[in-house]
């Protein structure tokens, strides 16, 4: 089993979304980065909301994560993602090895070259930190609370975002290089 952690806003999305993939094995949502090393929901200044994703190499790529998880997110926000701002909901890629941070960096070269975006990408490229596991009640949020997370995600925009993306892919036949 091969790991990466990803941060793309509220983990409970993140999470949700990448466990739908097949060679996915796992998805922790945690905490990356600050300092003290016991971060809390209610106390996670300095951390990033992340998920920690488990996943057999022999069915799904370091690569094809990496373009998933660039679709379901919007790369080219700064300062957060939807409705969360702030440090805490920037997105980034934490890479183990140098392949890794190179695989990374040409996604994101080619994503800021495709025109999909009128502004910058923003995502970071990292390297691994720290994983904390976030409190159990976050785990696997969307299974335990369909109602609360559907509402949230459908209000906070990352629905109406992903389909724009996937729209404007299909009509500019815009597909990700191999």
């Amino acid at each position: 089993m091969r790991k990466v952690t990803f941060a793309g806003g509220c983990f409970w999305c993140v999470e949700h979304d990448l466990r739908a993939l097949r060679g996915v094995t796992d998805v922790i949502s945690g905490y990356v980065g600050g300092a003290g090393g016991s971060p809390s929901y209610e106390n996670h200044k300095g951390y990033k909301e992340t998920v920690l994703v488990s996943y057999d190499e022999a069915n799904i790529s370091f690569k094809k994560l990496c373009q998933f998880f660039l679709d379901h997110i919007d790369p080219t926000d700064a300062g957060g993602q939807f409705f969360d701002r702030g440090e805490s909901y920037q997105t980034a890629i934490f890479y183990k090895t140098e392949e890794e941070r190179f695989i990374a960096e040409n996604l994101l070269k080619e994503l800021e070259e495709s025109g999909i975006y009128d502004k910058k990408i923003s995502v970071k490229i990292l390297p691994e930190q720290t994983f904390y596991r976030a409190e159990e009640y976050h785990q696997k949020y969307a299974e335990k609370n369909p109602e609360h997370y559907y509402a949230y995600k459908n209000g906070s925009g990352r629905d109406d975002f992903q389909g724009r993306v996937c729209a404007i892919r299909d009509e500019k036949k815009i597909q990700w290089r191999d």
